[in-house]
């Protein structure tokens, strides 16, 4: 069963195959934790490499590494200042995207939630059954 939207959320409805390709590289920058956790990080402001490794546990080969493809999908920007490199969010209304997101994975996980206090409320013995049951044996 479709659901309607309502707002006009139309730009992908006529991308060739290629254009979903690049749609769907883009997506794939988000799909690892730690390339999450850099957007979080980032939403205070800019910061170096070595205060991100620091900030968020991981070496600074494996923290320059998410930060590339991050800057590969135009997600941050990246500035010199000496020999340190920083980065900053290349557009704040990424956060919006990760709103959506979240709130789409919180009603998910709400209906799956009533879906299983339904669940056990029909299948877990009241009191009284039980012990009419322990009464029989």
């Amino acid at each position: 069963m479709g659901v309607l939207l309502s707002v006009d959320c139309s730009l992908m409805e006529n991308l060739d195959d290629r254009a979903i390709e690049e749609v769907a590289q883009f997506f794939s920058a988000f799909a690892v934790p730690m390339r999450l956790k850099i957007l979080n990080a980032l939403r205070g402001g800019e910061r170096n490499v070595g205060d991100l490794a620091s900030a968020l546990g991981s070496g600074q080969a494996n923290m320059s590494k998410h930060l590339r493809l991050l800057a590969q999908a135009g997600l941050i920007e990246k500035s010199s200042r000496g020999t340190s490199a920083f980065y900053r969010i290349a557009d704040p209304r990424i956060y919006h995207l990760c709103d959506l997101v979240c709130a789409q994975i919180g009603r998910r996980i709400e209906k799956q939630a009533e879906a299983r206090d339904a669940f056990i409320a029909v299948v877990r013995p009241t009191r009284s059954h039980a012990r009419n049951r322990a009464a029989r044996r």
